[in-house]
């Protein structure tokens, strides 16, 4: 692969950003939203993930955003607070060509260094087989489907489950209270 770097979100990435993730709501399950979200509500979630301490990435190929990829929270209850929700996102153009894995990584090692113990993936469609095996190859492990619980397209889409630990995961207590 040609000139990959990763680095962190920056506002000047977002319309990129808007764009990416337009194309994957109007034409692609990989998210169950059907209506795009603009700029601004981009931009909205994009300060309250990173005004909460959550890793937001983008990649860049050949000087040219491709893809990102952040993590949130999983739930909302406290007790929730160490495990976090990925998503990662990416251009047409450069799937299959590592991106999403080299992503998936940076942001694994991220939450790893902020405390997380818990990583879970949410796949719209059990028919997304690439993302199935990004995550496989990342350390997930497939934790359970849901049966047609979202409905685009015409059609009822599963939802894939899968899991990895982050750090010792749940061998070990936490030292803070706050990951």
């Amino acid at each position: 692969m040609s000139d990959l770097i990763i680095r962190p979100t920056t506002a000047a990435d977002l319309p990129t950003i808007t764009a990416i993730y337009d194309e994957a709501v109007r034409t692609g399950t990989a998210t169950f939203e059907l209506t795009p979200p603009d700029l601004a509500e981009m931009t909205r979630r994009f300060e309250t993930l990173t005004g909460g301490g959550f890793p937001y990435l983008v990649a860049l190929l050949d000087g040219a955003i491709c893809g990102y990829a952040y993590a949130g929270p999983y739930r909302s209850r406290p007790a929730y607070r160490f495990t976090v929700e990925n998503s990662v996102y990416l251009d047409p153009a450069t799937h299959r060509r590592g991106v999403g894995t080299a992503l998936l990584r940076e942001l694994i090692a991220q939450c790893e260094a902020r405390g997380f113990r818990q990583m879970i993936a949410v796949i719209g469609d059990s028919a997304n087989a690439g993302s199935i095996g990004v995550h496989r190859k990342t350390g997930f492990k497939l934790i359970g489907t849901h049966r047609a619980v979202g409905f685009k397209f015409g059609r009822w889409l599963d939802t894939v489950m899968m899991q990895r630990a982050l750090g010792d995961g749940g061998g070990t207590l936490p030292t803070t209270s706050e990951p």
